[in-house]
């Protein structure tokens, strides 16, 4: 096979994709693209839970601290910006593994998959967040019910981006995205890959989500929050309605207490892990990697190092 090898380790929000990306690419000589809608944005540290430069251990990291806060991100950008990363790898003759649990983003990259540049554009999507904003996220839901049944079916009406990604590509388009996404699906990926989606005992996946939450609250994500509001960044920007930052902001705003943010941050984040999990699950060519299936972390470490060395004769 000519095409050039691509790695990637995903799953749910805190399963432990660093630690074991980490050793990975030590031992394969690879370098790290990051799959993070987040961790792209310069000072959002402790809200994203970014790897810092001790955690690296000498391991390049691409696309982590490369956008302003107050700039947008998407799908569109990701894809570009990885596939320039990919190519960068390549030409120092090392491999290129992808990281991170933003299912979509992943997709696009390792199977190629084709958006229009009209994609960028904010109006439509800022409208459709106005509308959920005064609404709620049922009216918005049934705005892509009407257009689009089985994307509706397919995505939770809690999931806001995504509805909001659905509608605006039917406008954009005239197209249902459940039509584009089962085309898309069945596109071959330009590269010789092996797809690892790590997964744990949910109350193991879960306890280590409160622990992080618990964390990044010490560690300051509420200096951090205000520290960005007072440069500017407002709650309507994709950088403040991440994770972490949202619920922090309505605290700072005097909606809610802070014990009340931290209950819905831990809360949403479990169920944000969740519909990380049925995603990775209904992606074809994903080997699962369960945690509670080996002796210890270390072992199911070794198992994708060895995999990933037997596949390309490293």
């Amino acid at each position: 096979m000519n095409n050039k090898p691509l790695v990637i380790i995903t799953g749910p929000t805190a399963v432990g994709k660093t630690e074991l990306s980490i050793e990975l690419a030590k031992h394969i000589n690879g370098e790290i693209i990051s799959a993070d809608s987040m961790q792209v944005y310069k000072g959002m540290d402790i809200g994203t839970a970014k790897i810092t430069a001790e955690e690296m251990q000498g391991v390049t990291h691409h696309l982590i601290d490369v956008l302003e806060p107050t700039e947008d991100f998407n799908v569109f950008l990701f894809k570009n910006m990885a596939k320039k990363a990919i190519e960068n790898i390549y030409s120092e003759n090392k491999i290129p593994i992808i990281v991170g649990g933003t299912g979509f983003y992943i997709q696009a990259v390792l199977y190629d998959i084709e958006f229009s540049e009209g994609e960028q554009d904010n109006s439509y999507r800022d409208e459709l967040r106005r509308i959920a904003d005064e609404n709620g996220p049922e009216f918005l839901h049934n705005m892509l019910h009407e257009v689009d049944p089985d994307a509706a079916s397919s995505i939770h009406f809690n999931n806001v981006k995504r509805v909001i990604r659905a509608l605006e590509f039917h406008k954009q388009t005239g197209e249902q995205i459940s039509k584009h996404n089962t085309d898309q699906k069945q596109r071959s990926s330009p590269y010789d890959f092996l797809y690892f989606c790590l997964n744990d005992k949910r109350e193991r996946i879960y306890s280590r989500i409160d622990a992080r939450v618990d964390s990044m609250i010490e560690n300051g994500l509420v200096d951090e929050v205000k520290r960005l509001m007072d440069e500017g960044c407002t709650a309507d920007m994709v950088s403040m309605k991440g994770l972490g930052y949202k619920e922090i902001i309505e605290y700072l705003d005097g909606k809610i207490t802070l014990e009340e943010a931290i209950y819905i941050l831990k809360r949403d984040t479990r169920h944000f892990a969740k519909r990380q999990l049925t995603w990775f699950k209904h992606e074809r060519d994903v080997t699962m990697i369960d945690y509670s299936c080996f002796a210890d972390r270390k072992s199911a470490c070794n198992h994708v190092i060895d995999t990933v060395s037997r596949k390309f004769l490293i």
